[in-house]
């Protein structure tokens, strides 16, 4: 349980949203957890226990409530700030990893032994790897049952679940009631997904991503819509689309924002990917970001002040895959934006797995690393730059395919970086905004990118890196919101998605 209990009543008895997430309200006399918005009547401080995840209050025998959904809250920023095993291991499974690779799978990610694990967890968290992902499982079952119309027994597996049998007394016992009357609570009927086998054509499901309020989606949209790569995305400041390549099948997922929530409307061919579906998008907008936490610590900067007011819930760009993100990061280095996105387009038209003729603009998935270690081996001149950087996208691919380099939310930021690093070709710009796009990580900076010491200068502050270094220090730990801000207020997207002279390390160029 959470030891801080006055404050977390506090925030229970306002019912501020903001707190959504950050932890659960359990209350003894109904066995019931909630939300702390949850619009019931404030219980009684004696019958309240506090619990850090879904999971944990899963695990002391509390169900979930009907009433405010305490599964569909928004995910705890807590996980995004922190870098130990914990918060990765937090990351990893929210992204199914459990369910793709097991407990021993997350384990190996993350260099301990499952018991190692399961001791950590169970400090920080409360609870096991199992436990979480059941949760996490238990939250799909109860989606899928309400928005779609398939049998009991694809819900289950789709879910993830190994048996019926297990489906029925999870859900018994997380929501106290059955699966079909869960099924009554439905929101939306779904379009024949019950009349579709397994390998048919792909299913829709329609889902609403939460998120803290405010949420600057003019900026984040426009971000992506400015780097949208060729067959496997289209983007307006209104709305994004792009291919999935998920560990059951592939999928298309469409993005457009909404009050209070982002909607998403998924075409999977395997449901099984719903989970990993739905964590891949939420970290692509940084959907669990606090935005007011950070843009209070920002405002006391009074050169970031101003750019805070214009836009208010500016978050960092994620990523949809890992490796996508670093690739593209290589081949951008010294070309504009929209020279890199052609060679990303080329690149994934030569390597990518085909969607097929159903959708002219979304054609394909981006290339495995396998698919473009294999095409830069067997076809160099597929690879439309200069030989130097073909030999880092080919390192960097056969370090990914190999397993030596994992790209995605569970990696160490510092260890990765250095292992971008030792990469002929790739820099410390490079590497600080992989890390800080895959991972997530809040605080990465680059002091020498040459957009944010332009728009510093024309805000009337020194631009040069040494004084950017210093006055980021204000910034901790949301140095990466502060140059997001920074090169909202100096975009120029003329420029490429790396800086110019990183392959060699040299003083680099912004392209955000």
């Amino acid at each position: 349980m959470i030891e801080d209990f006055e404050g977390c009543y506090r925030a229970l008895s306002s019912r501020d949203p903001r707190f959504d997430g950050w932890f659960f309200t359990a209350v003894t006399s109904t066995r019931v957890y909630c939300r702390p918005s949850c619009p019931a009547m404030t219980p009684k401080p004696e019958n309240v226990r506090f619990y850090p995840t879904a999971a944990a209050a899963q695990h002391a025998g509390f169900r979930a409530c009907l009433r405010c959904r305490p599964d569909a809250a928004p995910g705890s920023p807590e996980w995004l700030g922190r870098a130990d095993v914990a918060a990765r291991a937090m990351r990893l499974i929210s992204h199914g990893v459990v369910d793709s690779e097991g407990v021993s799978g997350v384990a190996r990610r993350l260099g301990y032994g499952e018991r190692q694990l399961h001791r950590v967890l169970m400090a920080e968290v409360g609870t096991g790897a199992l436990t979480l992902a059941r949760a996490q499982r238990a939250q799909t079952a109860r989606v899928l049952l309400e928005t779609t119309d398939l049998p009991m027994a694809r819900v289950a597996f789709a879910a993830g679940f190994a048996s019926v049998r297990q489906f029925n007394d999870t859900v018994r016992a997380i929501f106290a009631k059955t699966p079909t009357q869960l099924r009554s609570y439905r929101t939306d009927r779904g379009s024949g997904a019950a009349e579709q086998s397994p390998a048919a054509r792909p299913q829709t499901i329609s889902l609403r991503l939460a998120f803290r309020k405010p949420f600057s989606a003019s900026s984040m949209f426009g971000f992506l819509a400015a780097r949208a790569v060729p067959g496997v995305e289209v983007a307006r400041p209104d709305s994004y689309r792009r291919s999935l390549d998920l560990p059951n099948g592939r999928g298309v997922v469409s993005l457009s924002p909404d009050d209070g929530y982002v909607r998403a409307v998924f075409s999977l061919e395997d449901l099984r990917d719903l989970t990993a579906a739905v964590a891949r998008c939420r970290h692509l907008l940084n959907l669990d970001s606090d935005p007011v936490a950070v843009d209070e610590a920002l405002s006391k900067d009074p050169l970031l002040r101003p750019l805070v007011r214009r836009s208010p819930g500016l978050r960092v760009p994620g990523a949809a895959c890992g490796f996508e993100i670093a690739v593209r990061a290589v081949i951008g280095q010294q070309v504009s934006v929209a020279g890199a996105r052609t060679i990303a387009g080329r690149l994934t038209r030569a390597a990518g797995a085909s969607l097929g003729d159903t959708d002219p603009a979304i054609t394909h998935t981006f290339p495995t690393a396998r698919a473009l270690a294999d095409l830069a081996r067997s076809s160099p001149h597929a690879l439309p730059m200069p030989a130097a950087r073909k030999r880092a996208v080919l390192a960097l691919s056969e370090a990914v395919a190999g397993g030596d380099v994992f790209i995605d939310p569970g990696a160490d930021p510092s260890e990765l970086e250095g292992q971008l690093e030792a990469i002929p070709g790739i820099g410390p710009w490079t590497s600080s905004y992989v890390v800080m796009r895959a991972l997530g990580h809040p605080d990465a900076f680059m002091p020498t990118d040459l957009g944010l010491r332009r728009a510093a200068a024309g805000l009337g502050a020194p631009g040069d890196a040494a004084s950017l270094t210093s006055r980021a220090d204000r910034w901790r730990p949301w140095r990466s919101y502060a140059m997001c801000h920074l090169w909202s207020a100096g975009s120029d997207t003329r420029r490429s998605e790396t800086p110019k002279g990183d392959a060699s390390n040299d003083e680099g160029e912004d392209a955000a």
